[in-house]
């Protein structure tokens, strides 16, 4: 007899559609899997058998072939336990063949037939049964709930092998571990205000720009001037994620094992320090290693002392903040992943960390070259927004803020639902990631602003792409005004907000 299952294998980001056939002819007893399976499927034959019989029912003396298609694919843990026992049982006629058609099975089973939860991959899953066209996902109670966050996918919940053959046979699924409630009461929190706050106003709109429009931004200023301080209060005025950039969110954290039992609201923010490797930063380690900027996707991936970064580990962002994916290629393998973040990255103009001071810096034109070596043109190229912070009477207690989180979370909310509806056909949902065929139409400019573009590519301070980007802060800038034209000011306060004296040089190079 023939029966046939419906599961899926995880492969990096990748979700794999696997058919499991099992054939029972007469023969020798014998359980073989093939399929390009790793040994946490091959083991999967004794868990199968045992859980068969502890269940109660009759494991077939018979010769059985389990085939895993398609070949080609690798198969990866234990979560093509369930699908094995029940294509196994289907084809010794102890359960109906037919509903298998329309589920799929997924969970790891114990020796006495207990489902056991998959403690990663859970809502990529039940994302890809739901593209499949499948109806209904079978799997353990513990990340039911998980799967629940994919609407329209109909999700039962089974404690045992036998429950998932009561489930097959058209009866009802266990129930739901009961969720601990969450008080009404219990604020949000969002992180630190930006009230608090004092002085530095330029950097806080400058802040406000870069959130409105995804923007990368760049800090510099001596130690004490509140780069980490603005840094760590960006999340407070990010608008929460939309439903779409939240499951892609959770799927990274549940294929991580990072779940935290329910649908992220708030973009992540990741801060890595400044001895983080290139394989911790970037992914690769070993297989199935996912970076920081992976962790950071529709987020922030904040930098702090950026120079203290090595040189390798930073070069390697120039592609992913580019593409807004990384490809990770070793011998044998491959995976591409999402990696579209916001780079906020702070830094000192010198060693010392008071260029421009002559009374307190001691550091040579050797030691400021040096340091700023470290920083390479193409990666600051591909920063859109570069701040000066200065450190005196900059924090005083007694300056006036610019605004609270409050405030300027709405005006980036709004700036955000502008670029959404203009860019609903584009694939995209905020400015900085237009192509230069989006630009084109939706970031016009006046003849005055394009000659103040070129003067700027004529004197060295633009490269092509940083004309791109210039565009890009400026249709943001415009977006928060309310303009529907992108205007010669708003322009020119793209670019004033692009160069800074020290790292001037760095970019013209």
């Amino acid at each position: 007899m023939l029966a046939r299952a419906h599961t899926f294998t995880i492969e990096d980001y990748q979700t794999r559609h696997v058919s499991v056939e099992v054939d029972i002819r007469p023969g020798l007893p014998a359980f073989t899997i093939v399929g390009l399976a790793d040994a946490a499927v091959r083991e999967a034959r004794q868990r199968v058998q045992a859980a068969i019989i502890n269940s109660g029912y009759e494991f077939p003396a018979r010769r059985i072939t389990a085939n895993l298609a398609p070949g080609d694919v690798p198969k990866i843990g234990p979560g093509l336990d369930l699908a094995l026992a029940c294509a196994v049982l289907a084809a010794s006629q102890q359960l109906p063949s037919e509903p298998l058609e329309s589920h799929v099975l997924f969970g790891e089973l114990a020796l006495d037939g207990t489902v056991k939860a998959c403690q990663q991959g859970t809502l990529a899953v039940a994302q890809a049964t739901l593209n499949a066209g499948l109806r209904t996902l079978v799997l353990a109670p513990e990340r039911a709930r998980e799967a629940c966050l994919i609407e329209g996918l109909e999700v039962a919940a089974v404690e045992r092998l036998s429950s998932a053959v009561r489930v097959l046979g058209g009866g009802p699924p266990d129930a739901l571990p009961e969720q601990e409630p969450q008080s009404p009461d219990t604020p949000n929190p969002i992180g630190p205000d930006l009230s608090e706050v004092r002085g530095q106003h330029h950097a806080v709109r400058a802040l406000i720009v870069a959130a409105a429009g995804a923007h990368n931004n760049l800090l510099s200023g001596s130690p004490g001037a509140g780069k980490t301080m603005l840094a760590q209060r960006l999340p407070s005025i990010l608008p929460p994620l939309s439903r779409s950039e939240a499951i892609e969110v959770t799927r990274i954290r549940s294929m991580t094992g990072g779940w935290e039992g329910d649908l992220a609201s708030s973009p992540p923010f990741r801060a890595p320090h400044h001895s983080i490797t290139t394989a911790g930063l970037i992914g690769g380690a070993r297989r199935g290693w996912v970076g920081e900027i992976v962790l950071a996707h529709n987020g922030v991936l904040f930098l702090d002392e950026l120079s203290e970064f090595a040189r390798p580990t930073l070069e390697a962002l120039r592609q992913p903040m580019e593409d807004g994916r990384v490809a990770i290629v070793r011998a044998r393998h491959s995976a591409v992943y999402p990696s579209r973040f916001m780079l906020v990255a702070a830094t000192n103009p010198c060693p010392c960390g008071y260029a421009g001071n002559w009374e307190r810096c001691r550091c040579s034109e050797t030691e400021l070259a040096r340091y700023r070596r470290r920083l390479s043109g193409p990666l600051l190229d591909r920063i859109d927004l570069t701040v000066k912070l200065e450190s005196e009477g900059a924090l005083g207690l007694g300056a006036t803020p610019l605004t609270s989180s409050e405030k300027a979370r709405e005006r980036v909310t709004l700036a955000r639902e502008l670029q959404a509806l203009r860019l609903k056909d584009e694939g995209v949902t905020v400015n900085a990631h237009m192509d230069v065929r989006m630009l084109q139409r939706h970031a016009r400019i006046e003849p005055q602003a394009e000659d103040l573009l070129k003067r700027n590519q004529e004197r060295g301070l633009l490269s092509a792409r940083g004309q791109h980007r210039v565009l890009r802060v400026a249709r943001t800038i415009a977006d928060l005004n309310g303009s529907e034209k992108v205007r010669a000011r708003d322009v020119g306060s793209a670019l004033a907000l692009r160069s800074v004296g020290e790292y001037a040089g760095a970019r013209a190079a």
